[in-house]
Protein backbone atom coordinates (compact mmCIF):
# COMPACT_ATOMS: atom_id res chain seq x y z
CA UNK A 1 0.00 0.00 0.00
CA UNK A 2 1.07 3.12 -0.75
CA UNK A 3 0.63 6.31 1.61
CA UNK A 4 -0.84 9.13 -0.50
CA UNK A 5 -1.31 12.43 1.14
CA UNK A 6 -4.97 13.27 1.03
CA UNK A 7 -5.43 17.13 0.35
CA UNK A 8 -8.68 17.77 2.27
CA UNK A 9 -10.12 20.99 3.73
CA UNK A 10 -12.63 21.68 6.70
CA UNK A 11 -15.55 24.65 7.05
CA UNK A 12 -15.07 25.85 10.41
CA UNK A 13 -17.88 28.75 10.04
CA UNK A 14 -20.56 26.49 11.81
CA UNK A 15 -18.26 24.96 14.78
CA UNK A 16 -19.61 25.43 17.94
CA UNK A 17 -17.55 26.13 21.23
CA UNK A 18 -18.47 22.81 22.94
CA UNK A 19 -18.74 20.47 19.68
CA UNK A 20 -20.17 18.04 22.07
CA UNK A 21 -22.80 19.46 23.32
CA UNK A 22 -22.77 19.84 26.60
CA UNK A 23 -19.35 18.40 27.63
CA UNK A 24 -16.75 20.91 27.48
CA UNK A 25 -14.83 18.72 29.49
CA UNK A 26 -14.69 16.57 26.82
CA UNK A 27 -14.28 18.78 24.01
CA UNK A 28 -11.06 20.75 25.45
CA UNK A 29 -9.44 17.61 26.27
CA UNK A 30 -9.74 16.53 22.56
CA UNK A 31 -8.87 19.83 21.53
CA UNK A 32 -5.54 19.21 22.73
CA UNK A 33 -4.30 17.75 19.47
CA UNK A 34 -4.97 20.84 18.01
CA UNK A 35 -2.56 22.71 20.11
CA UNK A 36 0.06 19.67 19.82
CA UNK A 37 -0.13 18.94 16.62
CA UNK A 38 0.37 21.64 14.22
CA UNK A 39 3.76 22.18 15.89
CA UNK A 40 4.46 18.74 16.55
CA UNK A 41 3.49 17.27 13.43
CA UNK A 42 5.87 19.77 11.27
CA UNK A 43 8.52 18.67 13.67
CA UNK A 44 8.05 15.26 12.52
CA UNK A 45 8.65 16.27 9.01
CA UNK A 46 11.44 18.37 10.02
CA UNK A 47 13.91 14.97 11.80
CA UNK A 48 12.37 12.85 8.48
CA UNK A 49 13.99 15.03 6.19
CA UNK A 50 16.95 15.05 7.81
CA UNK A 51 16.71 11.01 8.12
CA UNK A 52 16.59 10.32 4.73
CA UNK A 53 20.12 10.41 3.97
CA UNK A 54 20.35 7.94 5.96
CA UNK A 55 17.61 5.19 4.77
CA UNK A 56 18.96 2.56 2.64
CA UNK A 57 15.64 0.52 1.52
CA UNK A 58 13.97 1.92 -1.26
CA UNK A 59 10.51 0.80 0.20
CA UNK A 60 11.18 2.39 3.43
CA UNK A 61 12.14 5.51 1.91
CA UNK A 62 8.91 5.41 -0.18
CA UNK A 63 6.79 5.53 2.91
CA UNK A 64 8.64 7.97 4.77
CA UNK A 65 7.65 10.17 1.69
CA UNK A 66 4.51 9.16 2.46
CA UNK A 67 4.53 9.64 6.12
CA UNK A 68 6.43 13.08 5.62
CA UNK A 69 3.48 14.38 2.89
CA UNK A 70 0.46 13.04 5.34
CA UNK A 71 1.76 15.05 8.42
CA UNK A 72 2.22 17.84 6.82
CA UNK A 73 -1.36 18.00 5.70
CA UNK A 74 -2.13 17.11 8.91
CA UNK A 75 -0.58 20.22 10.40
CA UNK A 76 -2.38 22.25 8.12
CA UNK A 77 -5.33 20.69 8.98
CA UNK A 78 -5.66 21.58 12.66
CA UNK A 79 -3.91 24.38 12.32
CA UNK A 80 -7.48 25.81 11.09
CA UNK A 81 -9.33 24.81 14.33
CA UNK A 82 -6.35 27.28 16.09
CA UNK A 83 -7.53 30.05 13.93
CA UNK A 84 -11.19 29.14 14.62
CA UNK A 85 -10.36 29.17 17.96
CA UNK A 86 -8.83 32.02 18.29
CA UNK A 87 -11.46 33.99 16.14
CA UNK A 88 -14.70 33.00 18.36
CA UNK A 89 -12.42 34.10 21.39
CA UNK A 90 -10.01 31.47 23.34
CA UNK A 91 -6.61 32.75 21.99
CA UNK A 92 -4.22 29.16 22.46
CA UNK A 93 -1.45 31.04 21.89
CA UNK A 94 0.24 31.01 25.78
CA UNK A 95 0.15 27.19 24.95
CA UNK A 96 1.30 26.64 21.37
CA UNK A 97 4.17 29.27 22.04
CA UNK A 98 5.47 26.70 24.99
CA UNK A 99 4.74 23.65 22.88
CA UNK A 100 6.79 25.30 19.61
CA UNK A 101 9.18 25.92 22.10
CA UNK A 102 9.83 22.58 23.17
CA UNK A 103 9.88 21.14 19.61
CA UNK A 104 12.03 23.76 18.28
CA UNK A 105 14.33 24.80 21.30
CA UNK A 106 14.36 21.07 23.47
CA UNK A 107 14.11 18.81 20.44
CA UNK A 108 15.20 20.99 17.46
CA UNK A 109 18.04 20.85 15.25
CA UNK A 110 21.89 21.18 16.82
CA UNK A 111 24.16 22.84 14.45
CA UNK A 112 27.98 22.37 14.83
CA UNK A 113 27.45 18.40 16.09
CA UNK A 114 30.16 16.03 13.99
CA UNK A 115 28.26 13.39 11.35
CA UNK A 116 28.03 10.85 14.34
CA UNK A 117 26.61 13.07 16.69
CA UNK A 118 24.67 14.45 14.76
CA UNK A 119 23.38 11.49 12.90
CA UNK A 120 22.91 10.19 16.73
CA UNK A 121 20.60 13.31 17.20
CA UNK A 122 18.43 12.15 14.36
CA UNK A 123 17.91 8.51 15.33
CA UNK A 124 17.41 9.71 18.85
CA UNK A 125 14.49 12.06 17.62
CA UNK A 126 13.10 9.18 14.91
CA UNK A 127 12.71 7.16 18.62
CA UNK A 128 10.58 9.79 20.10
CA UNK A 129 8.61 10.01 16.80
CA UNK A 130 8.20 6.07 17.13
CA UNK A 131 6.81 6.50 20.37
CA UNK A 132 4.42 9.20 19.73
CA UNK A 133 3.31 7.73 16.74
CA UNK A 134 2.42 4.24 18.79
CA UNK A 135 0.13 7.08 20.67
CA UNK A 136 -1.48 8.43 17.73
CA UNK A 137 -1.91 5.47 16.49
CA UNK A 138 -3.99 4.19 19.52
CA UNK A 139 -6.14 7.23 19.26
CA UNK A 140 -6.90 7.12 16.01
CA UNK A 141 -8.19 3.54 16.51
CA UNK A 142 -10.53 4.68 19.67
CA UNK A 143 -11.28 7.45 17.17
CA UNK A 144 -12.60 5.64 14.42
CA UNK A 145 -14.93 3.12 17.00
CA UNK A 146 -15.88 5.88 19.25
CA UNK A 147 -19.56 5.75 18.44
CA UNK A 148 -20.55 7.52 21.85
CA UNK A 149 -19.25 10.77 19.93
CA UNK A 150 -21.98 10.46 17.28
CA UNK A 151 -24.83 9.61 19.78
CA UNK A 152 -23.72 12.60 21.91
CA UNK A 153 -24.32 15.24 18.81
CA UNK A 154 -20.71 15.86 18.22
CA UNK A 155 -20.19 18.19 15.70
CA UNK A 156 -19.51 15.82 12.01
CA UNK A 157 -17.23 18.30 10.61
CA UNK A 158 -15.27 17.95 13.37
CA UNK A 159 -15.60 14.07 13.49
CA UNK A 160 -14.59 13.82 10.00
CA UNK A 161 -11.34 15.98 10.87
CA UNK A 162 -10.65 13.65 13.92
CA UNK A 163 -11.78 10.00 11.52
CA UNK A 164 -9.56 10.91 8.76
CA UNK A 165 -6.97 12.03 10.64
CA UNK A 166 -6.82 8.92 12.99
CA UNK A 167 -6.90 6.36 10.04
CA UNK A 168 -4.33 8.11 8.44
CA UNK A 169 -2.47 7.75 11.46
CA UNK A 170 -3.36 3.90 11.48
CA UNK A 171 -2.87 3.80 8.07
CA UNK A 172 0.90 4.79 8.42
CA UNK A 173 1.34 3.59 12.27
CA UNK A 174 4.22 1.54 11.17
CA UNK A 175 6.52 3.87 9.29
CA UNK A 176 8.07 5.61 12.09
CA UNK A 177 8.65 2.77 13.76
CA UNK A 178 10.42 0.46 10.92
CA UNK A 179 12.55 3.90 10.47
CA UNK A 180 13.58 3.75 13.58
CA UNK A 181 14.31 -0.13 13.52
CA UNK A 182 16.24 0.69 10.43
CA UNK A 183 18.66 2.96 11.94
CA UNK A 184 18.85 1.30 15.13
CA UNK A 185 17.40 -2.20 15.83
CA UNK A 186 18.51 -2.59 19.38
CA UNK A 187 16.10 -2.63 22.23
CA UNK A 188 17.40 0.07 24.50
CA UNK A 189 16.41 3.24 22.79
CA UNK A 190 13.00 2.39 22.39
CA UNK A 191 12.56 1.67 25.60
CA UNK A 192 14.61 4.63 26.71
CA UNK A 193 12.43 6.76 24.55
CA UNK A 194 9.21 5.83 25.46
CA UNK A 195 10.04 5.85 29.27
CA UNK A 196 10.51 9.72 28.49
CA UNK A 197 7.97 10.54 25.70
CA UNK A 198 5.21 8.39 27.54
CA UNK A 199 5.41 10.69 30.59
CA UNK A 200 5.90 13.90 28.64
CA UNK A 201 2.75 13.37 26.72
CA UNK A 202 0.47 12.83 29.98
CA UNK A 203 2.06 16.17 31.57
CA UNK A 204 1.67 17.97 27.87
CA UNK A 205 -2.09 17.01 28.15
CA UNK A 206 -3.27 17.74 31.23
CA UNK A 207 -1.41 21.36 30.89
CA UNK A 208 -3.40 21.56 27.91
CA UNK A 209 -6.63 20.43 29.13
CA UNK A 210 -5.97 22.86 31.59
CA UNK A 211 -5.62 25.68 29.84
CA UNK A 212 -8.30 25.42 27.57
CA UNK A 213 -11.21 24.52 30.44
CA UNK A 214 -9.88 28.41 31.87
CA UNK A 215 -9.56 30.19 28.75
CA UNK A 216 -12.89 28.55 27.67
CA UNK A 217 -14.98 32.11 26.70
CA UNK A 218 -17.95 30.70 27.01
CA UNK A 219 -18.09 27.94 30.05
CA UNK A 220 -21.42 26.32 30.41
CA UNK A 221 -22.70 27.33 34.10
CA UNK A 222 -19.74 28.05 36.66
CA UNK A 223 -16.49 28.16 35.13
CA UNK A 224 -14.87 25.34 36.86
CA UNK A 225 -11.25 24.01 36.71
CA UNK A 226 -10.10 20.76 34.13
CA UNK A 227 -10.47 17.73 36.55
CA UNK A 228 -9.62 13.84 37.03
CA UNK A 229 -13.29 13.49 37.69
CA UNK A 230 -14.46 15.14 34.67
CA UNK A 231 -11.84 13.14 32.44
CA UNK A 232 -13.08 9.63 33.91
CA UNK A 233 -16.62 10.46 33.97
CA UNK A 234 -16.19 11.33 30.04
CA UNK A 235 -13.92 8.44 29.64
CA UNK A 236 -16.57 6.31 30.89
CA UNK A 237 -19.48 7.44 28.90
CA UNK A 238 -17.49 6.44 25.81
CA UNK A 239 -15.97 10.65 24.55
CA UNK A 240 -12.27 10.06 25.67
CA UNK A 241 -10.44 7.14 25.55
CA UNK A 242 -9.92 5.01 28.45
CA UNK A 243 -6.73 5.98 30.76
CA UNK A 244 -6.41 2.11 31.36
CA UNK A 245 -6.34 1.36 28.25
CA UNK A 246 -3.91 3.90 27.02
CA UNK A 247 -1.73 2.87 29.60
CA UNK A 248 -2.05 -0.99 28.33
CA UNK A 249 -1.45 -0.09 25.01
CA UNK A 250 1.69 1.88 25.92
CA UNK A 251 3.22 -1.53 27.84
CA UNK A 252 2.23 -3.02 24.75
CA UNK A 253 5.19 -1.13 22.77
CA UNK A 254 8.06 -1.99 25.61
CA UNK A 255 7.72 -6.22 24.65
CA UNK A 256 10.28 -7.52 22.31
CA UNK A 257 8.11 -8.71 20.02
CA UNK A 258 6.08 -5.73 19.18
CA UNK A 259 5.04 -4.28 15.61
CA UNK A 260 2.33 -1.76 15.48
CA UNK A 261 0.81 -3.88 12.73
CA UNK A 262 -0.88 -5.21 16.41
CA UNK A 263 -2.71 -1.62 17.03
CA UNK A 264 -5.35 -0.59 14.78
CA UNK A 265 -7.12 -2.19 11.47
CA UNK A 266 -5.68 -0.80 8.05
CA UNK A 267 -8.66 -2.22 6.21
CA UNK A 268 -11.10 -0.09 9.01
CA UNK A 269 -9.04 2.87 8.21
CA UNK A 270 -8.60 2.54 4.57
CA UNK A 271 -12.86 1.48 4.42
CA UNK A 272 -13.13 5.08 6.38
CA UNK A 273 -10.87 6.80 4.35
CA UNK A 274 -13.37 6.04 1.59
CA UNK A 275 -16.16 7.34 2.59
CA UNK A 276 -14.74 10.56 4.85
CA UNK A 277 -16.52 13.42 3.45
CA UNK A 278 -13.34 15.47 3.04
CA UNK A 279 -11.19 12.62 1.66
CA UNK A 280 -13.98 11.77 -0.57
CA UNK A 281 -13.95 15.81 -1.72
CA UNK A 282 -9.91 15.53 -2.22
CA UNK A 283 -10.32 13.25 -4.34
CA UNK A 284 -12.10 15.10 -6.96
Amino acid sequence: MVLQPRDVRFDWSRLPMHWIPGEPTATHTINVLHLLLPAGERWFVRVFKQALPLITDDRLREDVLGFIGQEAIHAQAHQGVLDHLLAKGLDPGPYVRQVEWLFHRVLGERPGLTPERAREHVVERVAIIAAVEHFTAFLGNWVLNADALDLAGADPVMLDLLRWHGAEEVEHRSVAYDLLRHLDPGYARRIRTMAITGPALYWLWIRGARFLVAADPQPAGPRQKASWRGFLAASRRGLLPSPGAAVCSGARYVRRGYHPTQEGSTRQAVAYLATSPAARAAAH
